[in-house]
């Protein structure tokens, strides 16, 4: 089970948080204000109000002891640039920062943090997908030029095998995982398996593909 720490308690450190805790993770937070902090004690193991920019402070509350620390203070970007150079110098390996903008991200880097977030940009791009697409309930970017969708099965393919379908052949893209809600199972679906009104399909597919068939099924 890994330890993780999160810096910043404001609304997306503390769903961070909170999400982490139901996953069952040791949770430390630490933000400078009493009121985020009593937010989230029910949920992390240990909660603390204090000053996260003091190196001295961040070593006494044993930080090197977590494997995963979580930047998140905010619009504040020179604190979160001075927090994530001390957890660097500490020899933190796994530091996510939660940046503003694109130069904000490139000193984070050159700092030390090993991912950087952009929350706020990030959900606004998944929900535009989603907008524009009546049929993808989720859009999530992969690697570079691939993303991977949730999507509400098409009328044309429903009551048909995959095989049939040939969707790899088609438009190079590839239902990866099946939820079905009737039973309530996921499964890894081979080339016979029928698709439902009720299922939920995960694809996969690089992003101009997946355009492709999102203008065929809309």
């Amino acid at each position: 089970m890994k330890n993780i720490t999160i810096i910043g308690l404001s609304s997306f450190g503390f769903y961070l948080c909170k999400s982490l805790s139901k996953l069952g993770f040791n949770l430390m937070a630490i933000d400078i204000k009493e009121e985020q902090v009593n937010q989230v004690k029910t949920f992390a193991r240990k909660a603390v109000i204090g000053d996260a920019t003091d190196k001295n402070y961040l070593m006494k509350l044993g930080i090197t002891d977590f494997d995963i620390v979580v930047v998140s203070v905010g619009n504040k970007i020179d604190t979160s640039i001075l927090i994530t150079l001390y957890l660097k110098e500490l020899g933190i390996k796994n530091i996510v920062a939660k940046a503003i903008n694109d130069d904000h991200a490139k000193i984070l880097e050159k700092i030390g943090a090993t991912q950087i977030i952009f929350p706020e940009r990030d959900m606004a791009e998944r929900m535009s997908h989603t907008i524009a697409s009546p049929n993808f309930l989720d859009y999530i970017p992969l690697t570079e030029g691939f993303s991977l969708i949730e999507s509400a099965p098409v009328t044309d393919w429903q009551g048909k095998m995959l095989k049939e379908l040939d969707l790899r052949k088609k438009y190079q893209i590839q239902i990866v995982m099946v939820r079905e809600l009737i039973p309530e199972r996921v499964v890894i679906p081979d080339g016979d398996f029928i698709i439902k009104d009720s299922d939920i399909l995960y694809i996969i597919g690089r992003n101009e593909n997946i355009q492709l068939l999102n203008k065929d099924i809309t």
